[in-house]
């Protein structure tokens, strides 16, 4: 019997992730803001079909796949959760990418996931971005009355991320954690339409 693995069968991935942390609001180092008509602006409707848009577009291309397959339902369930926040940026009225901060107990909040549509990547938006998003971590029990003030800001990145993703972190004042190393199935994901990548 051979052991060659068939011709069909997923490929391995060995992939690298990184846990990073804030402890302090001092440790954070904020991006310049970039040139021209950017906002960040809070999604405050809790709606699964623009989240899902915003999770297909800027992961589409990193194999973002962990949410995917949900229900609506499922969506919604993440979303409605007290504390959770969408930022999202806007360059010239169209998004360009976003933040969603995950409230968890003792005072931690998880940058759950941050990134830049492809098409706005390079433009100096993801520091800005990320800076934005890490200072609304660090107020986000001023909006959510009986939530105890942040006393940490965490997040994993990983080496299927973005390949300035990590630097980003580091300017930010970021600080590395842990890193951990697993392999799993290299499944590439379709973006926010079956065949927008690599296509």
């Amino acid at each position: 019997m051979s052991n060659t693995a068939r011709p069909d069968a997923p490929a391995a991935l060995e992939v690298t992730t990184w846990s990073l942390e804030q402890t302090s609001p001092d440790d954070l180092v904020p991006a310049a803001v970039p040139e021209g008509d950017l906002r960040i602006v809070r999604a405050e409707v809790p709606l699964p079909e623009f989240s899902r848009f915003l999770y297909a577009s800027v992961g589409g291309d990193l194999r973002w796949s962990d949410r995917l397959s949900l229900t609506y339902a499922q969506w919604r369930e993440i979303l409605e959760r007290p504390g959770v926040e969408t930022w999202v940026a806007y360059a010239n009225g169209t998004p360009a990418g976003y933040v969603e901060l995950d409230p968890q107990p003792d005072g931690a909040v998880e940058i759950m996931y941050f990134g830049l549509v492809p098409a706005f990547r390079g433009r100096r938006i993801g520091g800005h971005l990320l800076s934005y998003g890490v200072a609304r971590a660090w107020d986000l029990a001023e909006r959510w009355p009986g939530r105890e003030a942040t006393k940490r800001v965490w997040l994993h990145t990983c080496s299927k991320d973005g390949e300035h993703a990590m630097a980003n972190y580091l300017r930010r004042g970021f600080r590395l954690f842990d890193t951990r190393v697993e392999t799993e199935e290299d499944a590439p994901t379709p973006g926010p339409w079956p065949g927008a990548y690599g296509a």
